[in-house]
């Protein structure tokens, strides 16, 4: 599914404006926050250390001392401290029955109403005083002035944290501001400030608890208020922004888009001139107006490459026609009816030439000489194409045409070599290998003139490469000599001979075929025809290439000797 610019671009900037605002939502809510959490924080501990001032420590001491001497009893008659989590009500009502002397105590009474009238003019949740007992990790509360509810009655003890023990056991009483959420008593701001006596040691620690619940509503409604602004004033930045970008980017871009679209309309309707790009009016200024006078040349240079492109190929499909034609007369030169010689039975022969392009340059070639000699040729113009394919035709020509005169083949390519080397501008120059043998001995006289091995296959045996002697190729160098050698072939043996497109066959990794896996495709079915065994070794080639592409002309000539009947 395609999607407008357009839509992309209003996207994209709507995405851009949501994150922003949630960032600005963020860091406005956590600075709010941060602010009045602050303010509380301070507000709550100078409220700690005024009730710490104003309480008299002497009569602070004199409760404390009531109170622990009663708490340490009741945890000496326990064995430690009472398990409180478990207690029923019954054993609440006893264990605080045993606390009501302290409350009769004047010192008690005196201090509540102190406590009562700091937090009636303050309005704090809770105000109370405790002493911390760092022998039991408890901490007992002596006096609660909190009016709302009776939070913390004389001799309620709560656990306390081992890191707060460990710094009153360093003398620190005091402990900073916190802000707690329960859902009993809701959002508290929490502190607490020692009280100490004239000697400067603590006689208990002076507790404030305030209501942070309707700053917190305030919170929410801060924040409700923020979204609300803030998306009013991202929707208009967005329709401006949106109104900009429209105006500036996707007018003259979607110009440019319509423009193209009839450029190409109009080339496939075969209209040979071109206006809707050239008549564009874009002047903003920018890279967009750049982007329109370059396509207005692009279009003038496509316009004008499209009509050379016109005659190009129409030159071009003469010259396929006319390569056709050629490889079509290539073709035709080789032998290319088998059975080559119907009527004749002492051997069985078969080849095939596999062009890298249109025309190639090598080529094999059979002949009778006379009655009794047969002349096998196997040969590789160096390069490929047509100039490989115009030097082949003059070298199959004068093999053939010197080899038929009966002289032997050492004598073949050296004469051959003279008159390839004669007005050699192009340097070319050609592989051969040269066979001449007596059809009813099956002696053969060879000569190679930098060919590839060939492979020899005796009667019950496998395929084998024939080290031959080597000389130069033909047309390398003017007055080349050759040497040649004998080999015999006995009823049943057999002869293949390739040029080096089939070792050097390349698949996609640039493995080379190799003359190993050539005899071993030979020698998968040795006793073969001679054209299953041509066969044979094309279908491993393909196997090895896969898809790779063929780089080199392929040509196989396999022979096998019969001997007469």
């Amino acid at each position: 599914m395609k999607i407008s610019l357009k839509i992309k671009t209003v996207g994209a900037t709507l995405v851009a404006a949501l994150l922003l605002m949630v960032v600005a939502v963020a860091i406005s809510y956590n600075v709010y926050s941060g602010t009045i959490y602050d303010q509380y924080k301070t507000m709550t501990m100078n409220l700690a250390k005024t009730e710490a001032v104003s309480v008299h420590a002497e009569d602070v001491a004199v409760i404390r001392d009531a109170v622990m001497q009663i708490y340490r009893n009741i945890c000496e008659e326990n064995g430690g401290v009472p398990d409180f989590e478990n207690f029923d009500e019954q054993q609440w009502q006893e264990y605080y029955a045993r606390y009501q002397s302290v409350e009769e105590l004047p010192q008690y009474k005196s201090t509540l109403k102190l406590l009562q009238k700091i937090s009636q003019a303050n309005k704090v949740n809770s105000i109370y005083i405790g002493y911390m007992d760092v022998e039991t990790y408890y901490g007992v509360y002596l006096v609660d002035g909190s009016l709302n509810t009776d939070v913390c009655p004389v001799g309620t003890c709560d656990p306390f944290e081992e890191s707060n023990a460990r710094e009153m056991k360093k003398g620190n009483y005091d402990f900073p501001a916190y802000i707690t959420n329960y859902e009993e008593y809701g959002w508290l701001c929490s502190a607490g400030a020692g009280i100490y006596d004239q000697n400067g040691e603590v006689v208990g620690t002076a507790c404030i608890d305030v209501s942070m619940d309707d700053i917190m509503k305030n919170r929410q409604e801060f924040l409700q208020n923020l979204c609300l602004v803030l998306v009013g004033i991202t929707i208009v930045i967005c329709l401006l922004i949106l109104a900009g970008i429209n105006r500036i980017l996707l007018v003259p871009v979607k110009s440019l888009s319509q423009a193209a679209a009839l450029f190409v309309k109009d080339k496939e309707s075969t209209k040979k001139t071109q206006t809707a790009i050239s008549q564009l009016n874009i002047h903003t200024g920018d890279e967009i107006e750049e982007l329109s006078e370059s396509i207005k040349t692009m279009e003038m240079e496509i316009n004008d490459y499209i009509d050379h492109l016109t005659e190009v190929t129409a030159e071009k499909e003469r010259m396929g026609a006319e390569l056709n034609i050629a490889t079509q007369i290539q073709a035709s030169m080789l032998p290319c009816i088998f059975p080559a010689f119907p009527d004749r039975n002492e051997f069985d022969i078969y080849a095939s030439m596999d062009p890298a392009k249109e025309v190639g340059g090598d080529f094999y070639d059979f002949f009778l000489i006379d009655e009794d000699h047969i002349a096998l040729v196997m040969a590789d113009v160096s390069g490929k194409g047509v100039p490989a394919a115009l030097f082949m035709v003059i070298a199959k020509t004068l093999l053939k045409n010197t080899a038929q005169s009966g002289i032997s083949p050492k004598e073949v390519l050296s004469q051959v070599n003279t008159q390839l080397c004669e007005n050699n501008e192009a340097e070319m120059f050609v592989t051969v290998w040269l066979g001449v043998m007596q059809i009813s001995t099956g002696h053969m006289v060879c000569a190679n003139a930098g060919h590839e091995y060939p492979a020899i296959r005796r009667v019950g045996g496998q395929y084998e490469l024939l080290h031959d002697k080597h000389g130069f190729v033909l047309a390398g160098m003017e007055g080349s000599r050759y040497r040649e050698y004998e080999i015999t072939l006995e009823k049943g043996d057999s002869l293949f001979v390739y040029t080096d497109g089939v070792p050097e066959a390349t698949n996609a990794e640039n493995e080379l075929f190799g003359t190993d896996r050539m005899l071993e495709a030979l020698n998968q079915n040795p006793d073969a025809a001679s054209e299953e065994v041509i066969r044979e070794v094309q279908k491993a080639m393909e196997v090895f290439v896969k898809q790779a592409p063929q780089f080199d002309d392929i040509t196989m000539l396999s022979m096998i000797y019969k001997g007469k009947e």
